[in-house]
């Protein structure tokens, strides 16, 4: 008496890479992630030489400074500089200008006004 295995319980192979195999795979996940970094890599640098360029415009040009007396705010100034304007955007730009890292000044401080006002 032979014993028969039905065909649904036969065992199955694993499949087995080669090494061809493996480098193609490996080559396959590996494009799109090096393709990536290297148009990080590209615009990365556009974005810094640009940066540098404007920092490079931004350097060259002159401001007009005002000295912070005593009791005066950063509201006063803008109020003084540009008294058509809202006092809200003068202030963001001078902040910005001058990278204050708040909107509080100290009597005796320089502040450079943008050139627009």
């Amino acid at each position: 008496m032979t014993s028969e295995v039905p065909a649904t319980l036969t065992p199955r192979r694993r499949l087995r890479m080669t090494r061809r195999g493996r480098i193609a795979l490996t080559a396959v996940i590996c494009a799109p992630l090096v393709a990536g970094a290297a148009v990080t890599a590209v615009n990365g640098g556009h974005a810094f030489a640009d940066a540098a360029n404007a920092e490079a415009n931004t350097s060259s040009a002159e401001f007009q400074y005002v000295t912070i007396r005593s009791g005066q705010s950063l509201w006063r100034v803008a109020e003084t500089i540009a008294p058509s304007a809202d006092p809200r955007d003068v202030i963001a730009d001078i902040v910005n200008l001058n990278q204050l890292t708040s909107v509080e000044v100290r009597p005796g401080q320089r502040v450079a006004i943008p050139a627009k006002y």
